[in-house]
């Protein structure tokens, strides 16, 4: 394996910026004004910038105060210089760097005059500025998602004559001929038998509507992977992988952009209502996050900045799932926990501010005409008993069970996708994909309906306003259907049994095509179809329980909590914890999920049943692996991703894990002015490395700091020759301070100070790797050098070419021998 390429960031490195003198607002305790680096005192100088003086030489330079010649173009910024290409890590150090010396600039200039007072007000308003925007675009956008969604989803089944805009529910709402059994009936709505057969009952109406149904639920899936094929592949899959590594410093150019978001809002609506196996839920993260990203050019200090601007995007990704779920502080705890990298104090009042507007514009447009954020809002009032913390513990196990399944399996489809040719036909995988769930899913009602009514009605609980089979109990006094309050003393009804076989059916229906739906090239979130495996599961649960409490009510278990004539189980209560624990099984999330679920309920007391679940489920699932789906999925894309809540367990030291090793070829390096421009371009052009140390010289290999590959180029192959016209091939190129003396007919050389990175982040070859590791994920490096006695080589080695002490990496043994790949969109 090469030099830099085994760095837990594959090799992507530093570049030069000096921090000494660098503050920001929220840092003003290590302010570094007032300290100056006088470069002329120690002996350690003169050898590392060479001669200070160059008689007889027009190329008089000094740092700071003294004189430059006018055609050291480097002196000035250089378009390009300090940003990163596509696929590469930031600098986290560097930015911060830079943000530092930004504020300082600003404070210092806004005394002179009443318009650069005004400039530094406007600099720090932005931050609260640009997630205003952020959270009003989230809402206004999910508002749009959710109102098409629920729209194209009806359309499958039939339209509205009066107004095709109006789905199945508004249709009929100014409808005075629906009855309580029947209330989704109305004559303004008609289904596509009844519109072209003229009539609504009957085989031939069954297969007509069977026919549409599977005709519509094509047409959306086929639009939706061709627009993603076509305009934006970045805008399959859930997005929150993707988002995770970006948040963590990963640069992926186009994955949040303008066409991205256009796209990935429209193609969320039609997978949603093409009925596959998906949520729009997650992908609403990425949607989030894609308006951060682009409101954030509007403001320079995160335009110009790439960790600032990813304190927009832990903000918008708090926003996203605020509108999600309807669950502001959820939102918030979720960006905490789940997808941040880097989360400061002020990232958690912005996030909070960001769902906030969110949750605000989406209640405002009201989407589900419930005046509820989510459609699946429900309240529990019958209090829950400590008896029923087993089933609840029950229900986390098949959670984690599920969760473990889940990933190894769709880990295992996704990987074979990836190496077969079948993976090479997106739009044929997702037609195939789309008419099976189609095919199976119109007999059942429950598989049939979208997945959020589904838990919807599942969460409900049973009253006399309830129409659904679940609530079809029998009468205690003349033993005839009657929907009345489900409770103990109710025996089940013939509905309630058919809807108990229907419901296990549809659990596994949804569980097998689920694992072959997450990871389709069209927008698909995994938090709706595992909450819809969770609450069926659960409302299984719940409704055996309740017949067991209503025929053996004088066991011991039931005796002391469970009179005659009182309501004790909740089967929706039951169908919620369901929900949460294979949420939580999948995606391994604790705090915030249990705040979500929390939020959608609307009750305190309901608090102990779900962190039992979630973390029995958390539990288990870590039992068969720690990582959740979407760690999962950034190891199988080979995505530069260091867990900060990984455990690492090494016993090596950072001599043996660094490369190159002994047998490798030698690290190539730069010397700090033995070198032309030829010499520095082939360099360049036979290597494929991403930065280089630099050193005094070959038989010193003293270090003197790090260049960056992308800066070397910019500097020596765009602007160079452009600018200094003078330069050739053979001027020598220098990293030191001061130029040394050269020959009067010798060509202009090239000064490449302004690149170098002078305190690159070093460690002795004996440090342990569980130091390295840690100094990787709270630093954020992009590299790290192995120096032994201060030096780049070994006492033991030939002084010609025995360097192999370089980059050291993180990354574990298993994930070096599998490599790293980018994702590929077909």
């Amino acid at each position: 394996m090469e030099s830099e390429q085994l760095f837990v960031r594959n090799g992507y490195y530093r570049n030069g910026y000096n921090s000494i003198t660098s503050a920001s607002s929220d840092e003003e305790l290590l302010d570094g004004t007032g300290l100056v680096m006088d470069f002329h005192t120690s002996e350690d100088d003169n050898l590392l910038d060479g001669d200070t003086t160059s008689p007889g030489s027009n190329y008089v330079m000094s740092n700071g105060g003294g004189t430059t010649h006018l055609l050291d173009f480097l002196e000035e910024p250089i378009p390009g210089v300090g940003t990163y290409d596509d696929f590469h890590t930031i600098d986290w150090v560097r930015e911060k760097c830079k943000d530092r010396e930004r504020h300082r600039k600003i404070n210092a200039k806004k005394k002179e005059s009443a318009w650069e007072f005004t400039k530094s007000l406007y600099d720090a308003w932005s931050g609260w500025l640009v997630v205003t925007l952020t959270g009003l675009a989230s809402g206004a956008l999910a508002g749009l998602i959710d109102i098409s969604a629920d729209w194209l989803n009806d359309i499958k089944e039939g339209v509205c004559l009066n107004a095709m805009w109006f789905n199945h529910e508004q249709c009929c709402w100014g409808s005075n001929e629906t009855t309580f059994a029947e209330r989704d009936k109305c004559p303004q709505w008609k289904s596509w038998a009844g519109l072209i057969l003229g009539q609504e009952e009957g085989p031939g109406s069954y297969i007509m509507n069977y026919f549409m149904y599977i005709y519509w639920a094509l047409s959306f899936a086929l639009l939706a992977v061709l627009l993603v094929k076509v305009f934006a592949p970045y805008a399959c899959g859930s997005g929150i992988p993707e988002i995770k590594t970006i948040l963590s410093g990963f640069i992926i150019r186009g994955y949040l952009g303008k066409w991205t978001l256009l796209i990935k809002t429209v193609t969320l609506v039609l997978a949603v209502a093409s009925g596959l196996s998906l949520g729009k839920e997650g992908p609403l993260v990425h949607v989030a996050c894609c308006c951060g990203n682009i409101f954030s050019y509007l403001f320079p200090k995160y335009s110009k900045n790439e960790a600032k601007k990813r304190e927009v995007l832990s903000a918008a990704s708090a926003a996203g799932v605020s509108v999600a779920f309807g669950a502001p502080i959820g939102g918030v705890l979720f960006s905490l926990e789940e997808v941040s990298y880097y989360f400061p104090l002020k990232t958690l009042w912005r996030s909070f501010f960001a769902a906030l507007v969110a949750a605000f514009v989406l209640r405002s447009i009201n989407p589900f005409g419930n005046s509820r954020l989510v459609l699946f809002y429900v309240e529990y009032h019958t209090p829950w008993y400590l008896f029923e913390l087993i089933p609840f513990i029950l229900l986390g196990v098949f959670g984690g069970l599920w969760g473990a399944f889940f990933i190894k399996a769709n880990i295992a489809w996704c990987r074979r996708r990836k190496s077969t040719r079948f993976g090479k036909y997106p739009v044929l995988e997702v037609i195939f994909v789309a008419a099976i769930t189609a095919v199976v899913a119109f007999p059942n009602p429950y598989t049939r309906q979208n997945t959020s009514e589904l838990i919807k009605e599942l969460f409900t609980d049973c009253g006399p306003l309830e129409s659904s089979q679940l609530c079809q109990y029998r009468s205690q006094m003349n033993g005839s259907k009657a929907f009345v309050d489900a409770s103990p003393n109710k025996p089940a009804g013939p509905g309630v049994y058919t809807a108990m076989w229907q419901l296990c059916l549809a659990l596994v229906f949804k569980i097998i095509m689920t694992i072959f739906t997450f990871g389709l090239k069209v927008p698909a979130g995994l938090f709706i179809p595992s909450m819809a495996i969770g609450a069926i599961a659960g409302r299984i649960v719940g409704i055996a329980v309740e017949q067991l409490a209503y025929y053996h009510h004088d066991w011991l278990v039931f005796r002391e909590w469970c009179e005659v004539g009182t309501d004790c189980i909740t089967p929706g209560l039951y169908a919620m914890v369901g929900a949460a624990a294979c949420l939580g099984g999948v995606t391994r999330m604790t705090v915030s999920l249990v705040v979500i679920v929390f939020e959608l309920t609307g009750g305190l007391e309901y608090i102990v049943p779900l962190m039992a679940a979630v973390m029995t489920s958390k539990w288990v699932g870590d039992a068969f692996g720690r990582e959740g789906i979407y760690e999962s999925h950034i190891r199988l894309n080979g995505y530069p991703f260091l867990d900060a809540k990984s455990e690492f367990t090494h016993t090596t030291l950072a001599r043996e894990v660094m490369r190159p090793q002994r047998s490798d070829p030698p690290l190539a390096v730069l010397t700090q002015d033995n070198l032309t421009v030829e010499e520095l371009q082939g360099i360049i052009n036979e290597t494929s490395y991403n930065g280089f140390p630099v050193i005094v010289s070959k038989e010193s290999q003293r270090l003197v700091g790090f260049a960056l590959r992308r800066d070397i180029t910019i500097v020596v192959g765009e602007n160079a020759q452009r600018k200094q016209g003078d330069i050739l091939l053979t001027s020598r190129v220098y990293f030191t301070q001061h130029a040394p003396t050269l020959p009067a007919d010798s060509p202009r050389p090239l000064k490449l100070r302004s690149i170098l990175d002078m305190s690159p982040f070093t460690v002795t070859d004996h440090t342990p790797m569980e130091i390295v590791v840690d100094i990787f994920r709270k630093l954020g490096l992009r590299q790290c050098l192995v120096t032994h006695n201060g030096t780049m080589g070994r006492e033991s080695q030939p002084q010609n070419g025995g360097m192999c002490f370089g980059s050291v990496g993180v990354k574990e043994e298993e994930e070096e021998k599998e490599g790293t790949s980018l994702p590929q969109f077909s």
